[in-house]
């Protein structure tokens, strides 16, 4: 991802959690003016085989609900988790968890419509106007913004949030609630299609979670240090970035050096690649 970073990390999408805001948006003025349109727009994988290709992206503007002061506060509640995620993460890294989640999303219709095709031994009419019904129904940016929640959850275990605005709750509880929920919904309740779109839009959590889960809990103090810490970076370029805290290497000494963050020490300590895993963790 550090390699990728590197390279790719000027392509990046800045402020992604407004620019999905903005997304909803356009769809509600859609709404308001010809909401039969959105149905031109919704990811429907049988009309984009044949030549609606547009669908592939446009399925993003569809507004989760109709608008009202709940929507309104929902969505200004997963612009500030997106927000905070993109701060502690950084750009790049929110930008391939986020836009991963949909290409999966999109991955996951095709895989609905060949079920279907093999299943039914072919594609006819009924079959396809019940393929277009259930991809307008199932194929959403629900569960994507669930998959924001959870990543939320897993990098914030301990930030309070008001539960109906009264009762006090740790992320993380509504977190484990909300995963057991999913879980049901997949085994017990989900049809072949929801179980599908749960699979897929929710892959991008299951991947961030094996991977960077040891990287990723800072605490809010750890995030600021980070964030000054770049800043006089930027402000003094002879200062190296980073800087292993048990040999005393640099990115100076060797570019090829890999750094990391510990999130078990108590503190904002960086290990290059050989001592990561073998230091003993300050408490």
């Amino acid at each position: 991802m550090d390699k990728w970073e590197r390279k790719f990390g000027k392509y990046a999408i800045r402020n992604l959690p407004l620019v999905l805001i903005l997304c909803y948006a356009a769809g509600y003025v859609i709404q308001l003016i010809n909401g039969n349109f959105l149905m031109f727009l919704t990811l429907d994988p049988y009309k984009i085989l044949h030549g609606q290709v547009w669908r592939i992206f446009t399925w993003i503007i569809i507004p989760p609900s109709s608008f009202d002061l709940f929507t309104l506060l929902m969505l200004y509640f997963y612009y500030s988790i997106g927000t905070s995620l993109e701060r502690t993460w950084g750009t790049w890294r929110y930008n391939v968890y986020l836009l991963s989640g949909m290409l999966f999303t999109v991955l996951g219709s095709f895989v609905w419509l060949g079920v279907q095709y093999l299943t039914a031994g072919g594609m006819s009419g009924e079959l396809a106007a019940y393929v277009s019904g259930v991809g307008s129904l199932y194929f959403s940016t629900y569960y994507i913004n669930m998959s924001i929640f959870l990543a939320f959850a897993a990098t914030f275990p301990n930030v309070q949030v008001l539960l109906m605005f009264v009762i006090p709750v740790k992320v993380k509880v509504l977190g484990i609630i909300y995963a057991l929920i999913l879980g049901w919904e997949f085994i017990a309740v989900g049809s072949l299609a929801n179980r599908i779109v749960i699979g897929s839009s929710l892959l991008n959590f299951v991947i961030f979670f094996f991977t960077t889960r040891n990287h990723v809990h800072m605490s809010p103090r750890q995030v600021k240090r980070r964030a000054e810490f770049r800043h006089e970076v930027k402000r003094n370029p002879k200062i190296t970035k980073h800087k292993c805290a048990i040999c005393g290497r640099t990115d100076e000494d060797d570019p090829s050096l890999e750094f990391r963050f510990c999130s078990k020490c108590n503190g904002n300590y960086e290990y290059c690649q050989e001592h990561l895993f073998t230091h003993t963790h300050v408490k």
